[in-house]
Parts: C-alpha cells; sequence; structure tokens
C-alpha cells in the first residue's frame, strides 16, 4: 500500500479517504452544521421557525447524510477487516459508555474516540464517533431527537482525531509526534472537543427549552449576535461545570490509558494491514 507522507489522512487507512468520501464528509458537514445552527440563521416566521419538529426533520436529513456516508467508505474499498475492527470497537464504546454518561457530566467514550480516531484514520474516525453513540443509545434506551446530532458531534470527534498531525516542523527539522508529545496533543484535542461537543448539543436544544421568557431564551427572527450572547450564556450558566468535567475526564483517561490503548490498537493496525 502507498503512504502519502505529507498527508497522512490520503495514506492507506482502515477506511481509505478518497475524493468520493471526502466530497461525502463535507456535504453531511455542511448539513449538520446547518442542522445546528439553525436557530441563529433563520429569520421569524421560517419553516423552522419555532417549530418543535425542525430537529426531527433535520434528524431525517442527517441519517441520510450519514446513509450517503457509509456507502461512499463501500465504494472506498472499507473491507471486512474494517468493518469488524469498527463493530469491535463501537461495541466496547457501547459498553463502557454507560458506566458514567451523564453522572456530573463525565464521559469515557471520547477517550476511545479520539484514540480510535488517530490511530485508524480520519474516515474510521467519523464512523466510529456515530455508530458508537447509536449502539449505545440502543443499549440503554436512549433513542430520541437528540441521537443523530449526538452521532454527528460524535463523528466529528472522531474525525478530527483523525486530522490531527502526525509530524511537526519543516524539511529537515520534521519530526514524528510520538510519545509523550502525542498523548499531550490527543489530550488537548480531547479537552477542546468535549467542550464543543456540549456546546452543539446545546444548541441542538435550545430554542426549545426555555420558552421565551428568559433572558437567555431564544428569540426567533433575532440578529444573529443578540441569540448568540443570549445561547453562550445560556451554556455558560448551565452546562459548562459538566463540559468542563468531561474534558478533564478525557484529558486523565488519554494520560493513563492513552499509551497502552495507542500501542495495542497500532498492533492490531499492523496485523490487519491497514497501515503500510
Amino acid at each position: 500500500m502507498t503512504v502519502v507522507s505529507d498527508r497522512p489522512w490520503l495514506a492507506a487507512r482502515a477506511v481509505p479517504v478518497g475524493p468520493r468520501l471526502t466530497v461525502s464528509l463535507v456535504l453531511v458537514s455542511a448539513v449538520g452544521l446547518l442542522a445546528f445552527a439553525w436557530p441563529l440563521l433563520v429569520d421569524a416566521g421560517a419553516v423552522l421557525d419555532g417549530d418543535a419538529t425542525a430537529p426531527l426533520v433535520l434528524g431525517v436529513v442527517l441519517g441520510a447524510s450519514l446513509l450517503v456516508v457509509a456507502t461512499a467508505v463501500s465504494d472506498g474499498g472499507m473491507d471486512v477487516r474494517a468493518v469488524a475492527m469498527l463493530g469491535l470497537l463501537a461495541a466496547v464504546g457501547a459498553l463502557i459508555r454507560p458506566l458514567a454518561a451523564g453522572t456530573g457530566g463525565v464521559e469515557t467514550v471520547f477517550v476511545l474516540l479520539v484514540l480510535g480516531g488517530r490511530v485508524f484514520g480520519p474516515g474510521f474516525g467519523f464512523l466510529l464517533g456515530g455508530t458508537t453513540l447509536f449502539a449505545s443509545a440502543l443499549l440503554t434506551g436512549g433513542v430520541g431527537p437528540w441521537l443523530p446530532y449526538q452521532m454527528l458531534g460524535a463523528a466529528w470527534v472522531g474525525l478530527g482525531a483523525g486530522l490531527l498531525p502526525h509530524r511537526i516542523g519543516w524539511g529537515r527539522a520534521q519530526v514524528r509526534v510520538r510519545g509523550v508529545g502525542e498523548l499531550v496533543l490527543l489530550a488537548t484535542y480531547g479537552a477542546l472537543a468535549s467542550v464543543l461537543f456540549g456546546i452543539a448539543m446545546n444548541l441542538s436544544f435550545w430554542p426549545f427549552l426555555l420558552g421565551a421568557a428568559t433572558e437567555i431564551s431564544f428569540i426567533p427572527g433575532a440578529a444573529v449576535t443578540e441569540n448568540l450572547h443570549r445561547f453562550l450564556t445560556y451554556s455558560v450558566v448551565t452546562s459548562l461545570p459538566w463540559d468542563l468535567t468531561r474534558a478533564v475526564t478525557t484529558v486523565l483517561g488519554v494520560a493513563v490509558a492513552g499509551h497502552a490503548v495507542l500501542v495495542t490498537l497500532r498492533r492490531a493496525a499492523r496485523r490487519a494491514v491497514f497501515v503500510a
């Protein structure tokens, strides 16, 4: 297999990211951003404005988009070994998530998503995030209108981990990111992703949660700056402690288990010939 050293996301991985899959991921992500950010974009009286069915409609769109991604992945050469690895890690994530999910913001599954995306690449990380949250919801009875948003948010976490640089510097000064430096990179990314995930989830239900009577409520048709200010204030006073707890949990998880898990996953990747 050919490795493209200066563009590691194009290298031979469990899920090869070719042009077709790249386009699919960009389109799905664009739809996802619209699904999350529509409260800040629509005018008063728009079809989506104030309609409690909007998340359901957009969830269906997201589900269809994820199906397109799965089709594109099959075209790109995702073989049975990658499917087996995806199923195994998604099952592990689904089993460990109920152990702490929602308990003061503790979220252990982010450690798996970050490390899995790092080893197996962005395409695999995207699928790992979505399938893990979906499997977890089925296991715990947590299926609802929030699930597509959670799946997409977790998919982005895995995707971002796979896009982190494997080398830093330029020319002869370029060095591989390994050892302690890699763990610091993954922990920093995991902390940032944990906070952003919480903010994104807030945005998905904030317009419907408070009604119109509070100073941090969604105002249909208001200026973007007005609604953004209200939303950020809402996030700070309600979910920030949980988001920070999730970030701390992820950092500790990567610091404690990161090295062992990375070694194990990379050994599995070599045996499955996911890497050259």
